[in-house]
C-alpha cells in the first residue's frame, strides 16, 4: 500500500507528464486471445507519439482481474505495436510490440504482466532463435519498467532509469545476430524489485507469450536463451530454477547470469552502512510488495527514518534510489531484539528468494567480479557449489579480477552472449562444472570480435541499416 505522500507525488509527476502526452496507439488485439499462435502483422513503423507510463495506462497494464484469471499463464491478453529507441531518443529500426499477458505471483495467484517483443527485420532460419533479456530495472515505480523506458520519447532516462537503456545495448547485440528478443517487466505490476520467484514466473510466461506470437517468427519449439545481470540475474536465475516445474515445454537451451543476486540476505548485510545501501534499501521496499508478512513486519518495526525513506524512495528509479541517502544503517532502522534478518517474517522472505533450491535443467554460464561491491562473490561461489553437487550439471563459472560490479558486465557480457550463441546454434555445452579466475573476461577468445561485430552493426543502424538485417 503506497503512502499518501507517494500517491500525491505520483499524481503530480504523471499529471505533468499527461499534460504533454498524446494518446498512444491502441492495442492490436484485446481481451483473451484465441488459443494458438497470435497473428498481428507489423504495419509501417508507428508514428512518433509520447508514450504513457504504466501509472497512466491501466487499460493495457492492468486488465480486469476476471479477464486475467480466465487466461492461461503466458497467454496474451492484448498486443500493440511500439517504437523503441536508445535512451528514449534515437529510434531503432526493428519491429517491436508490447504484449499484456497473464502470469502468476509467488503464491500462484493470477496477475497481469507486460513484455516487449522485438524482431530484427532481416531474414532468419525458421524458427527464429529467441533470447529473453532480463534488464536490471532495480526501481520501485512503474515508469521505470523496461516496457516504458525502452520506448521512443519516454522520459524514463531523464527520470533516473539509466540502467535499462544502457543494458539494452546487450539486447541489441542479440538482435544484430538475427535473434528475436523478449524483454519482460519482470518486477510485475507492483514493481516488486528483487522478488525472484515472481520475476522467474513472469520471465517464463513472457517467453510463452513470445513463442505464441506469430509475427515474431519464433514458434513453440524455438531454441531460447536467458540473459540477465545484477537485478536481471535475479529474474534469470529463478526462471532457470523454475523451468522444469513451471514451464517445461519451453526449449530453453542455456542461461547466462552475471553479477548474481543469489542471496539477498548476504547482499543486505554487505551493504549495511555502505555506499550501496540506498540501492539495497530499494530492494527492501520492493520485497514488501510481494511478501505480505514481511510488509506487516516492517510496518510494525521500522523507525521514523525508515518510514520516511520508504515514502521518499518508493516513487524513484534506480539512479535516484542509489544516490539518495547512502551509508544507511539498514538493520538499525528495524527494531529487533537481535539480528532482524533472523526474525521469522524476514528469514522466510530471504529463504524464498535465495537461489539454489533446485538445479536448473539447462547449461549455465555464470560470472561475477571478484571485487563486486554490491552483490557478494561468496554467495555466488556457494550457489555454484550447490549446483555442482549434481553430477549432471553443466556450468561454466568465471570470477573476473579486473573489474567491479558495473565493469564486470561490460567485459563479461560479450563472453556470455558468445556462449549463448553456441547453445542457440545447437553446440553442446561442456559437461560438468568449470570454475576459473580471469584477469579480464574481455580476453575470452572471440569475445572482442563478437563485440566489434555487434558495435559495427549498431553503428551501421545509425545510418539507415536495419539492425540484424545482415
Amino acid at each position: 500500500m503506497r503512502s499518501p505522500f507517494v500517491r500525491r507525488w505520483l499524481a503530480l509527476a504523471t499529471g505533468l507528464l499527461a499534460a504533454a502526452t498524446v494518446v498512444t496507439a491502441g492495442p492490436v488485439a484485446a481481451g483473451p486471445v484465441a488459443a494458438g499462435p497470435v497473428a498481428a502483422e507489423p504495419s509501417a513503423t508507428p508514428p512518433p507519439v509520447i508514450p504513457l507510463p504504466p501509472e497512466w495506462d491501466p487499460g493495457f497494464y492492468l486488465p480486469p482481474s476476471d479477464v486475467v484469471a480466465a487466461t492461461e499463464p503466458g497467454a496474451i491478453i492484448a498486443v500493440r505495436q511500439v517504437r523503441i529507441a536508445d535512451f528514449g531518443l534515437l529510434p531503432i529500426d526493428v519491429d517491436a510490440w508490447q504484449v499484456s499477458y497473464r502470469s502468476n505471483n509467488s503464491r500462484d495467484e493470477a496477475i497481469p504482466a507486460v513484455a516487449t517483443l522485438i524482431k530484427p527485420r532481416g531474414q532468419a532460419p525458421a524458427p527464429r532463435k529467441l533470447l529473453s533479456v532480463q534488464l536490471a530495472e532495480d526501481s520501485t515505480a512503474g515508469y521505470c519498467a523496461p516496457s516504458y523506458a525502452l520506448q521512443h520519447l519516454s522520459i524514463a532516462a531523464a527520470a533516473g532509469q539509466i540502467v535499462v537503456p544502457a543494458e539494452f545495448l546487450f539486447a541489441q547485440a542479440a538482435l544484430s545476430q538475427g535473434w528475436a528478443v523478449v524483454v519482460p517487466d519482470h518486477q510485475g505490476p507492483n514493481s516488486a524489485y528483487a522478488a525472484g520467484p515472481l520475476a522467474g514466473r513472469i520471465t517464463l510466461d513472457g517467453i510463452r507469450a513470445a513463442t505464441d506470437f506469430a509475427p515474431l517468427e519464433v514458434g513453440p519449439g524455438a531454441p531460447v536463451g536467458l540473459y540477465g545481470y545484477s537485478g536481471g540475474s535475479i529474474a534469470t536465475g529463478h526462471a532457470a530454477e523454475l523451468h522444469r516445474g513451471y514451464a517445461p515445454e519451453l526449449n530453453i537451451v542455456g542461461a547466462a547470469e552475471g553479477g548474481v543476486g543469489a542471496d539477498l540476505g548476504a547482499a543486505l548485510s554487505m551493504a549495511n552502512n555502505q555506499l550501496t545501501s540506498g540501492l539495497v534499501f530499494a530492494a527492501v521496499v520492493g520485497l514488501t510488495r510481494e511478501y505480505p508478512d514481511f510488509s506487516a513486519y516492517l510496518d510494525q518495526r521500522l523507525d521514523p527514518l525508515g518510514r520516511a525513506l520508504v515514502a521518499v524512495k518508493s516513487p524513484l528509479c534506480v539512479q535516484y534510489q542509489s544516490a539518495l541517502l547512502p551509508f544507511l544503517n539498514l538493520t538499525g532502522m528495524i527494531g529487533s531484539d537481535g539480528n532482524p534478518l533472523d526474525d521469522p517474517p524476514v528469514a522466510a522472505m530471504l529463504d524464498d528468494t535465495r537461489m539454489g533450491k533446485s538445479v536448473p535443467d539447462m547449461p549455465l554460464f555464470l560470472w561475477h567480479s571478484a571485487w563486486d561491491e554490491i552483490l557478494p562473490l561468496a554467495a555466488t561461489d556457494t550457489l555454484v557449489d550447490t549446483y555442482c553437487r549434481d553430477p549432471n550439471t553443466s556450468l561454466t563459472y568465471t570470477r573476473d579480477h579486473a573489474s567491479e560490479h558495473i565493469v564486470a558486465e561490460v567485459v563479461g557480457g560479450p563472453a556470455a552472449l558468445l556462449w549463448l550463441r553456441d547453445r542457440l546454434d545447437g553446440i553442446p555445452a561442456p559437461a560438468g562444472c568449470t570454475t576459473s579466475d580471469a584477469g579480464t573476461m574481455a580476453a575470452t577468445p572471440g569475445a572482442l570480435d563478437f563485440l566489434g561485430d555487434s558495435l559495427a552493426a549498431k553503428f551501421a543502424s545509425l545510418f539507415g541499416m536495419p539492425l540484424g538485417s545482415r
